[in-house]
């Protein structure tokens, strides 16, 4: 591996400042621990609490109810955790969810996982046993005799920071190690387990207002200038990544400024506009083929990554997506370029992204490099006009998807895991960043049919799930929505299968597996939650369904018949398999 890394403005690390101002809570005040704890997440700029409620953590739920943080109960742990990954993505500012002990803390797990791998802000919070009951069969009880220590209550592969408080003198420390922990410029979860008895003891010193900022990475001008000299040998190419969402204005100043071609990942799907003459297409999982013909036909000298770790679903490190000469690989982690494409050369810089490609634009010209006026393949979208009867096409239902919530209005398209997932990344079409929300890094099912409610909420707006039968009957959060009125839209393709699992296993060459699911109504679920809904069964009603989704007022249920013979965009996905030995041929 050729991984040359450049050395940072000033300081390599991020520079950490921090400030203490006058205390939050006094010595003449009396304070229990828990409404401590919520006046630091109050401090922090948390909105939102998602979760399910126990009597072991009765006195912190107390104090979050009567705080400015709006609590949402939810039906499910997990589902409460999904929703709190998409409220910070919608919001930007750190979720908390909270559980009672043993069940309560495990539910929540899968969740809390997605919210690490997808680099979300979470604070989650936990009880656990009382010291006086623990090792003695206490009810639910959550300690060290029942639960393993680490990773759950330790910092680890899960949780960047954990602790267990069992005296309020270490609510500093931990006030500290949270703020710091929000002030990154990546993700951060966090775990609080509070005993029970502590929660209700009284705070005995004051806690003093802490505020952190890290200033982010940055490279100097002679890194900038080695880059622009590396960028400017030949023609290059752009390959964005979900990390770069908050830089578009400034990417799309730099590909109009150098002609460059530019790709995404399905995460960063909008970033750069997918209907730009220069964008050739989305990468990996459910991508277009106009990549592949790109890199084969006019492939670059050099690939500039901007914030994608270029991990498996986004480029199934295919050995055609290598340069010639490499990548000049952009990321605010300096373990992430490299790591994809260990033999690739790589001119590595740790940088916020942002920061860098503004610096970036000081060195080249206002005009398109002549070596990149090529005409760029193009992935076009499929037009297939709706039939009169049989079951709905799934590329008819995206084409309508593409024109009535796309395209006429502002919402926030999510897509669950699954051949939903697939769908949409390959035939939906945006233009502006923020409006498309998938998973491909933990990718679990269940994530999009409750974190839709989450978005929903934390943009007050309205947010659509394009979600599988199965995904939907796993976990979904209607009740939730409907409890807290929140304007959530579920599109559901029912096709009475997990469509995924029938076709992938049918390409690996295996037959006869069980992968039907008796198919559901889910229009008649929604309404006895006390949402509304429309059941689809032909492609002429799509239209007019998705038109009352979008206008209704409460959690709307669109349960699309889908027709289960079309395949679904997955073969780069099972060639992957194959490459691996999955396979029955």
């Amino acid at each position: 591996m050729d991984v040359k890394f450049q050395d940072t403005q000033a300081n390599t690390n991020k520079q950490l400042n921090s400030s203490k101002q006058p205390s939050h809570i006094k010595p003449s005040e009396t304070f229990s621990v828990a409404e401590a704890v919520v006046k630091i997440l109050e401090d922090m700029g948390v909105q939102y609490a998602f979760g399910v409620s126990g009597g072991a953590i009765a006195p912190l739920w107390q104090a979050l109810q009567h705080s400015s943080i709006k609590v949402l109960h939810f039906r499910h742990e997990a589902g409460a955790a999904f929703a709190a990954v998409e409220a910070y993505f919608a919001s930007n500012r750190p979720v908390v969810v909270f559980t009672t002990i043993g069940p309560g803390i495990t539910n929540a797990l899968t969740g809390l996982f997605a919210a690490r791998w997808e680099g979300a802000k979470v604070i989650f919070l936990s009880p656990s046993t009382s010291a006086s009951q623990r090792g003695r069969w206490a009810f639910q009880e959550t300690s060290t005799y029942t639960m393993p220590s680490g990773g759950l209550f330790t910092s680890e592969q899960l949780f960047h920071y954990a602790t267990t408080l069992e005296c309020s003198d270490e609510l500093s420390k931990v006030h500290r190690q949270l703020a710091l922990g929000i002030a990154r410029p990546d993700g951060f979860v966090a775990h609080l387990n509070i005993s029970t008895n502590i929660q209700t003891s009284l705070v005995k010193t004051s806690l003093p207002r802490v505020a952190f900022s890290f200033a982010p990475a940055a490279g100097n001008e002679e890194t900038i200038a080695e880059c622009t000299r590396l960028l400017s040998e030949g023609p290059f190419a752009i390959w964005v990544g979900f990390g770069a969402r908050g830089a578009a204005a400034e990417i799309r100043q730099l590909a109009e400024a150098t002609g460059a071609a530019v790709m995404c990942s399905p995460r960063g799907k909008g970033i750069f506009p997918e209907n730009h003459p220069q964008f050739v297409g989305v990468t990996g999982f459910a991508g277009h083929t106009s990549v592949l013909t790109y890199m084969q036909e006019q492939r670059p000298l050099r690939v500039l990554v901007l914030g994608t770790r270029l991990s498996e679903w986004t480029s199934f490190w295919n050995s055609v997506m290598v340069p010639k000469r490499g990548f000049v690989h952009i990321d605010i982690d300096q373990e992430v370029p490299g790591t994809a494409y260990p033999s690739a050369e790589t001119f590595a810089i740790q940088s916020d992204v942002g920061m860098f490609v503004k610096a970036l634009l000081k060195y080249f010209p206002q005009h398109p490099n002549q070596l990149t006026e090529l005409l760029l393949p193009c992935s076009k979208p499929v037009i297939i006009n709706p039939r009169a009867e049989g079951p709905v096409r799934p590329e008819v239902l995206m084409d309508a998807i593409q024109r009535q919530i796309v395209e006429g209005s502002d919402a926030v398209v999510m897509a669950e895991g699954g051949n939903s997932l697939a769908w949409a990344i390959n035939l939906l079409r945006f233009a502006k960043p923020g409006r498309f929300r998938v998973s491909t890094r933990f990718a679990s099912m269940g994530h999009f049919v409750t974190g839709v409610v989450g978005a929903a909420l934390a943009r007050n707006g309205k947010t659509v799930a394009i979600v599988g039968d199965g995904a939907m009957l796993m976990n979904n959060e209607i009740s939730t929505a409907v409890r807290y009125k929140v304007a959530t839209v579920w599109i559901v393709l029912n096709d009475g299968r997990y469509s995924m699992c029938d076709q992938g296993m049918a390409l690996l060459g295996f037959k006869d597996v069980d992968v039907e699911i008796p198919q559901a109504d889910f229009v008649k679920i929604a309404c006895g939650m006390g949402a509304d809904g429309i059941r689809v069964e032909t492609e002429p009603e799509i239209q007019a369904a998705l038109e009352k989704a979008m206008t209704s007022t409460c959690p709307y249920v669109v349960d699309v018949v889908i027709d289960p013979t079309r395949l679904a965009p997955i073969k780069s996905h099972i060639h992957n398999l194959i490459s691996q030995d999955a396979t029955n041929y």
